[in-house]
């Protein structure tokens, strides 16, 4: 296949490094960008966007929201002659399906939400489909994106919630993080000590939450034993209210998807 990345940044850059076999194109606004991943990657790099489009078999929008409007008026004249023979496949938090149909009504569109993990091939990306993507075309986007993690595939209307809870959810993992570790140096560990201990704790939560088929709180209620060391400090999160603020963070993020998703008009 010959995929074109319109956007060169770092989640267009974990894509690349995982397409072997296939034909890469790219354009971005930043020519030093371009050359370091030609000569890291030996991709073959566009003049301009429209370059790019018409050499893909699968375009790939990997630009910020706000620069979403210009692509698409760039590449929508040219696109009367190869409507239906490109996919088009949009990474662009916030910009909604009916947007991007409306700019480009005769393609196959999908709408993507990768996550920062993405970067290091342990992300999640939700797909949802527009209305002329066949499943040849919705199994080639999965394949793309199974090479930096999970995949699914969701409804539109939940992509707000998905951006609040996968999109955005990282960086609040990565505060709790900090804050084990604060935790462990407070109580007299080495920095380094405490960010190993940190990492591996959640990392090895996740796992064993993912194996055991437990539930969340069934696994809380193995390691906190009455009267132990670990009910004292579930006293702590309780009485700070550490679930409340962590469901709120994501609820105020996904407020924020919708918020942008709302300024593409129809």
């Amino acid at each position: 296949m010959k995929i074109a990345f319109i956007g060169a940044g770092k989640m267009a850059e974990a894509l690349i490094a995982c397409q072997t076999g296939n034909s890469i194109y790219a354009s971005d606004i930043d020519s030093s960008r371009l050359r370091y991943l030609k000569k890291r990657y030996k991709i073959k790099v566009a003049d301009n966007n429209l370059s790019a489009f018409e050499q893909g078999e699968i375009v790939i929008i990997a630009v910020k929201p706000q620069q979403v409007a210009e692509i698409l008026e760039e590449i929508a004249g040219r696109g009367a002659r190869v409507a239906g023979h490109k996919l088009i496949i949009s990474i662009a938090a916030g910009v909604p399906l009916s947007y991007l149909q409306k700019k480009l009504p005769a393609f196959p569109i999908i709408r993507a939400m990768p996550n920062n993990p993405c970067l290091v091939g342990a992300g999640i990306t939700a797909l949802a489909q527009g209305k002329r993507v066949d499943r040849r075309q919705f199994r080639l986007a999965e394949k793309i994106f199974q090479g930096v993690g999970k995949v699914m595939s969701v409804p539109e209307k939940w992509m707000d919630a998905v951006t609040g809870l996968s999109g955005s959810g990282p960086a609040f993992v990565y505060q709790v993080i900090t804050a084990l570790m604060e935790g462990g140096m407070d109580s007299g560990l080495p920095q380094k000590v405490a960010q190993v201990l940190a990492l591996q704790t959640v990392a090895g939560a996740a796992e064993t939450l993912e194996k055991s088929g437990k539930t969340p709180a069934e696994l809380c209620t193995m390691v906190a034993s009455p009267g132990g060391t670990t009910v004292e400090g579930l006293k702590v999160l309780e009485k700070r209210k550490l679930n409340k603020t962590l469901a709120g963070a994501v609820v105020a993020a996904a407020k924020k998807s919708s918020v942008i998703s709302s300024q593409f008009k129809i």
